[in-house]
């Protein structure tokens, strides 16, 4: 029964990375399933519960298995230490760690201290291919920190410092460092209608819809893939 699970584990990885070679040879084998810990869905599966094609999920899984070293994917999945180190390499001229914290939270839906194949292709999945709504709910819930279902002034204020951080202290214009403050006023000016303090989702994704520039940006992310 372990044999057979090992092997059915191998061929689902194959499957996924449109790698499978019956030529393969035991030795292979044993080393693919040494290195790979996670066994990813079906491919059959995450069609169904994704909005990607077959060859759309095979380029997607390489890009993962091959985003990091050995060193920081050995098991198929990424913890956050690993995360943050692998998002920041898109992001050299600044700090990106606290970003990539709040994002890491968001995509580890199992609140389990890591983020698989699986996490990363459903939360992707949203963001390139779901409704307005989806993609507009997923954002919420990235900027909703602690989940109660409503964003402070705290919460947005943290996101955006984490974003300028990211972007570095040497982008053009140069940013002040009162900039993510006003940033937060903006928004909350814009958003929160009742003026309680707080936007809930509702709100933020009537307000959304509004603003042009939002719904134009979301639209560049329609054929990234």
């Amino acid at each position: 029964m372990k044999a057979k699970n090992r092997d059915q584990s191998l061929s689902d990885s194959r499957e996924l990375d449109g790698s499978y070679d019956q030529l393969t040879d035991s030795v292979e084998d044993d080393f693919e399933l040494s290195t790979v810990c996670h066994r990813p869905e079906s491919m059959d599966k995450l069609q169904e519960q994704t909005k990607f094609t077959k060859k759309e999920l095979q380029v997607l899984y390489r890009g993962f298995k091959n985003v990091g070293s050995a060193e920081e994917c050995p098991c198929g999945v990424v913890n956050e230490e690993n995360f943050q180190h692998i998002y920041s390499q898109f992001f050299p001229q600044g700090d990106s760690s606290m970003y990539a914290h709040f994002l890491f939270e968001a995509l580890d839906t199992n609140k389990n201290g890591s983020v698989s194949f699986e996490d990363f292709v459903f939360g992707l999945s949203i963001i390139l291919r779901g409704t307005i709504n989806d993609r507009l709910n997923w954002a919420f819930n990235l900027y909703d920190l602690n989940k109660d279902g409503c964003i402070t002034k705290e919460e947005m204020l943290d996101i955006m410092r984490s974003i300028y951080d990211m972007m570095g202290k040497y982008t053009y214009p140069t940013m002040q460092d009162d900039a993510p403050r006003e940033h937060v006023e903006s928004f909350f000016q814009k958003m929160d209608r009742n003026k309680d303090g707080v936007v809930t989702v509702d709100e933020f994704i009537e307000s959304c819809k509004k603003d042009e520039n939002i719904m134009q940006s979301m639209q560049l992310f329609d054929n990234v893939i």
